[in-house]
């Protein structure tokens, strides 16, 4: 049976399942990738940016089927997935645009030599692993960078995801890049083991679990291959004493419950002043609350499901569990009964270091809330976390606010916002959110041979 399917989340019904590759598949998709570097990096750097040019062309003129079919695979809103269309796109095109620019090789002024200049070269075949959440954006970040550069890919996606993936294979075949330049593998984990370790692989990026990319490490590791990883978070959102909390509770209560708070780099821990706790807690409680939980292709509807019905029922133990541990729950943490995979959004309080709540990543929508009496014990709380992909610092002192931004332990460190993500921003994290930097110029010096030339006088 494939372990690739299209189940509807919103409603439980499997439409759709798509055959996986055997092992000869994975054969032929290696010695393919590996045919069409030679082609592929021989294209000028204009050429593979005018392919890039195109696909941003075309993920906007098909917007709406696009975002339709991520609605129906994971259950995304219609308007977060028409979003996420869009900035798929505008990667896209940033690439194509600022791309040839970043290949240009860069004069040192450095003494003893005619000339001393750095290359950039692309390195070969490169695996990605991509996961559900944002099925779109999250290739992109990948793939855009690296087709750029001049490397080919063998991508394989979420199993839920499938016929995303078979229309990003599309587009970009129809935007120009090479038929083997870009692979879209319907492989198994064995069988991306199998590639990573193979030596026509040069490199692999995931992005997924911790669980998931250890293994992945390790595999690149012992075949010395280049990894850059983008894992799991439990961003911080610390509150400052002089923050307008009517306007930072609408902020937080959005931010957590979009994608239905499946995010890496969704903020899940609350860190407030001791003194607005309990009016933060009324606060987020109420606006989830008076989120519409529904079909996520009605445009009413605030909060879809999961992605799965076992993505569901994971996150709803984590809550009973909380509670079980002593912790205090305020709204929701219950599935919705019925088909599909909802649950009712929850707000944790009273969470201590001892509970499973304290250092896990909660992947749905749910909010915990920590008092704290000053500013160093936000910050200390804020880094007692294994995670550390963003956090925020909200404050009407915006000077204050960078100093304490410059404490967070994170590998994004935002005052005012949360989860800004740009094309030009780079993405990544520290600790055990991963390592690498994806987006912006950033994310075209992961895959690549950096290489020196010097000319000698003599």
């Amino acid at each position: 049976m494939s372990t690739y399917a299209t189940t509807n989340p919103a409603t439980g019904e499997t439409l759709q399942t798509f055959e996986s590759l055997d092992d000869a598949g994975v054969e032929d998709a290696l010695a393919r990738a590996t045919a069409a570097f030679e082609g592929w990096r021989a294209a000028t750097p204009a050429e593979r940016a005018q392919a890039l040019a195109r696909t941003a062309d075309l993920y906007e003129e098909r917007a709406e089927e696009l975002a339709a079919t991520i609605t129906t695979e994971m259950g995304k809103r219609k308007k977060e997935a028409l979003g996420e269309v869009q900035l798929a796109a505008d990667i896209y095109r940033w690439y194509s645009e600022h791309g040839p620019a970043l290949l240009e090789p860069e004069s040192l002024d450095v003494p003893g030599a005619q000339e001393s200049l750095v290359e950039t070269e692309p390195i070969g075949p490169l695996v990605g692993v991509m996961p559900w959440n944002y099925p779109y954006y999250q290739v992109a970040r990948f793939v855009a960078p690296n087709l750029m550069v001049g490397n080919t890919i063998l991508l394989k996606h979420a199993g839920i995801c499938a016929a995303s993936a078979l229309l990003m294979e599309e587009l970009l075949h129809k935007g120009g890049v090479p038929v083997d330049a870009y692979i879209n593998v319907f492989a198994s984990t064995d069988q991306i083991a199998t590639m990573i370790a193979d030596p026509r692989v040069q490199g692999v990026s995931l992005t997924g679990s911790e669980a998931a990319g250890a293994s992945v490490a390790e595999t690149a590791g012992k075949n010395l291959k280049k990894a850059v990883l983008e894992l799991g978070g439990s961003d911080a959102f610390l509150v400052l004493g002089d923050a307008d909390v009517d306007s930072v509770l609408d902020i937080a209560a959005t931010a957590r419950l979009s994608n239905t708070g499946q995010a890496c780099n969704s903020p899940k821990r609350f860190i407030v002043p001791r003194d607005v706790h309990d009016r933060f807690v009324a606060g987020l409680t109420e606006r989830f609350e008076g989120s519409a939980l529904g079909d996520p292709a009605d445009e009413n509807v605030d909060v879809g499901p999961l992605s799965s019905v076992s993505a569901r029922d994971g996150v709803v133990e984590q809550v009973r569990k909380a509670v079980e541990q002593g912790a205090s729950l305020h709204t929701g943490g219950d599935a919705v009964d019925g088909d599909g995979a909802f649950m009712r959004p929850a707000v944790l309080s009273g969470i201590t270091p001892e509970m499973d709540a304290y250092s896990e990543e909660i992947f749905g929508p749910v909010a915990m809330v920590y008092p704290v009496d000053s500013v160093d014990e936000a910050v200390a709380l804020a880094n007692d976390t294994s995670f550390g992909l963003s956090g925020s610092v909200w404050s009407t002192d915006l000077d204050r606010a960078k100093e304490i931004a410059d404490r967070l332990e994170v590998g994004m460190a935002y005052v005012n916002e949360h989860g800004t993500t740009l094309p030009g921003l780079p993405f990544g994290g520290v600790k055990r959110s991963g390592f690498g930097r994806e987006l912006g110029k950033w994310g075209m010096g992961e895959f690549v041979n950096t290489r020196l030339r010097r000319t000698s006088r003599k």
